[in-house]
């Protein structure tokens, strides 16, 4: 068996008086155990033990040990775990002291996580969602890389690709015995009932709105108006704090801004953008495009019109956005259309209504959404192979078989189980050193 290098990490940040956890993974586990520790830990029993300097042989500190033996760990190999005082001196030494041991070196980023992908403890999908859990900001996000983490995404594609296996094998069966008679009619109508019927099934699964995309990113709300229609007073209002210059005069604002926001778990971007009118100043009109862009981005417009500024004639709402009424210090229009941001008047229902936007959108998770634009490329392909082998159902049996295969893969490159080693560096590189 081919010796890997031993990876070592800092998990967690240093505190003064904290706990830093130091992870380690490969060969040279066992040696660092003889060579640093008072005595060989219990299997995934966590001990309090004296950790020594291999060279010195004079202690570190005093600690928390958990020794995972292959292949039951995170990675599938040999790993430790120290969890130590978090001062600064401490940790650097320990760090030193790893390092002075042969074929131990600092782990790169993603590096535990690619390990385990290697080692077949993990798919890119579990992986992927891991990767989220440990970014995510809002109990909505939390929940999601959960899910996907515990291989709801797995299970759903690789049902999928034994369904296309199943069918493929046989029909490829009437290919390996063409000198025999076809594969009977009967058969061939089974199989292609349930073709279309998984494939009805994945038209499903991409039709959805990209809320997986969008829990995982962000819901994306743009603020459109005239110029002092409120847009940067409502924007400091949300972040309650002052993130735009708000002025009497026209066109303050020429470029976009925003604040990220939970509302509801949801993680939520509020954009500020240019006043929408006619200009000759070459750096306000940049910023007019800029604010027509994000428009087009966006998951939600707000339209904010000046109450004040009803008979005026000037920029219209786009379709499709909100309008709200801003500048209503008084109250008197309906508070669930309009808003001040100078008395609070109607911002908490202008939140209660991207909420409730937001769950229209979001819907049930049970079964994992599609969460990267990488799986939802990778399915759209599998439906085109699909409906090809659909068009070819009269008389090409051989085309029926190459599409399914094709198919197949597409599903199997979401996983990881075909031909993505050129992904790897990409998906691995988002992961913090210590996974």
């Amino acid at each position: 068996m081919t010796q890997v290098d031993t990876i070592v990490a800092l998990s967690s940040g240093n505190l003064p008086s904290g706990v830093a956890v130091v992870r380690i993974s490969g060969d040279r586990c066992t040696d660092i155990i003889s060579l640093m520790l008072d005595r060989a830990p219990e299997p995934r029993r966590a001990e309090y033990l004296s950790i020594s300097d291999p060279a010195e042989k004079v202690p570190i500190d005093k600690g928390i040990v958990v020794w995972f033996p292959s292949p039951n760990s995170f990675t599938g190999e040999d790993c430790l775990e120290f969890q130590v005082h978090g001062g600064p001196a401490v940790v650097s030494k320990l760090l030193r002291s790893l390092g002075n041991i042969t074929e131990c070196r600092l782990a790169e980023a993603g590096e535990f996580s690619r390990r385990a992908f290697e080692n077949g403890r993990l798919d890119l999908t579990e992986l992927e969602g891991l990767s989220d859990l440990v970014a995510a900001q809002t109990e909505i996000q939390r929940k999601q890389a959960v899910i996907q983490s515990g291989g709801a995404l797995r299970e759903v594609y690789e049902s999928w690709r034994t369904e296309l296996t199943n069918v493929r094998a046989i029909i490829e069966s009437g290919l390996d015995f063409s000198d025999q008679d076809d594969v009977p009619n009967d058969v061939m109508d089974a199989c292609k009932v349930k073709i279309t019927s998984l494939a009805a099934t994945i038209r499903g699964h991409l039709d959805d709105s990209r809320v997986g995309e969008i829990i995982r990113d962000g819901f994306n709300v743009v603020l459109l108006g005239k110029p002092n229609a409120g847009k940067s007073s409502l924007l400091n209002a949300l972040a309650k704090r002052d993130v735009a210059i708000v002025t009497d005069i026209a066109g303050t604002t020429r470029d976009t801004l925003h604040v990220d926001l939970d509302i509801g778990g949801y993680a939520v971007r509020i954009t500020d953008t240019a006043g929408m009118r006619d200009t000759n100043d070459p750096i306000e009109r940049e910023g007019v495009v800029r604010a027509r862009k994000a428009a087009q981005e966006a998951d939600l417009v707000i339209w904010l019109q000046d109450m004040n500024d009803l008979d005026k004639s000037g920029s219209k709402a786009p379709d499709g956005a909100v309008t709200i009424f801003s500048k209503d210090d008084n109250g008197v229009i309906d508070n669930r259309s309009s808003i001040s941001s100078k008395s609070g008047h109607g911002i908490r229902s202008f939140i209660e209504m991207v909420e409730c936007r937001l769950k229209e959108l979001g819907g049930s998770m049970d079964g994992g959404l599609i969460s990267r634009e990488r799986h939802r490329i990778s399915i759209e392909a599998c439906l085109m192979d699909m409906n090809r082998s659909l068009c070819n159902f009269e008389d090409r049996e051989e085309i029926i078989a190459e599409s399914l295969r094709s198919a197949s893969d597409n599903l199997g490159r979401i996983t990881g189980r075909v031909d993505v080693e050129d992904l790897l560096d990409v998906i691995f590189s988002e992961f913090c050193i210590g996974k």
